[in-house]
């Protein structure tokens, strides 16, 4: 089973994620998209390990998230989150395409439950910067390809979820 959990900033998306991957048997990889760029960031990473328990697997792939994914063997997948692993691509200057690609093969072809969180970027109003607007508009249609190689998705609004389902197609 593979679950896509979508909102936006504080939204209870992560929590819910890591809540739905504990109910499941085995290890518990955490696939950690974050980087520590100051002392504020380097608290609030600390923060969420503190949190998870001694289940957990923390693995650090700011950018190797699609070979973070192949390289678990067993247990359940969770990755938190997309959006901060899309910053890290885009600012890192790697093939944007390239990389989508290889994380929705490695998606695909991972025999394991995946649970994936993201944040919505594009409910708000048009970014004034360039380069808010291109990671607006990548972040929506990495979340669309994302979606779409999932069996669940949910949308996250003060903790409550949404379930989202593909628009029938009508003959």
């Amino acid at each position: 089973m593979k679950t896509m959990f979508v909102g936006g900033a504080r939204s209870g998306k992560s929590r819910l994620a890591q809540a739905a991957a504990e109910d499941q048997d085995g290890p518990l990889h955490y696939l950690a998209t974050a980087q520590a760029h100051d002392d504020e960031m380097t608290d609030r990473i600390a923060r969420h390990r503190d949190d998870r328990g001694p289940r957990w697997r923390t693995v650090e792939c700011p950018v190797a998230l699609p070979e973070a994914i192949a390289a678990c063997a067993d247990g359940v997948v969770l990755v938190d989150c997309l959006t901060l692993w899309l910053s890290n691509v885009m600012l890192g200057e790697h093939d944007l395409g390239e990389r989508g690609a290889a994380l929705l093969r490695a998606i695909a072809a991972c025999p394991l439950p995946v649970y994936v969180v993201t944040n919505e970027v594009g409910l708000g109003i048009v970014p004034v910067h360039p380069l808010g607007r291109a990671f607006r508009d990548a972040a929506g249609r990495l979340n669309q390809q994302v979606a779409a190689a999932m069996d669940a998705s949910f949308f996250v609004v003060a903790g409550m979820v949404l379930p989202l389902q593909r628009f029938p197609s009508g003959g």
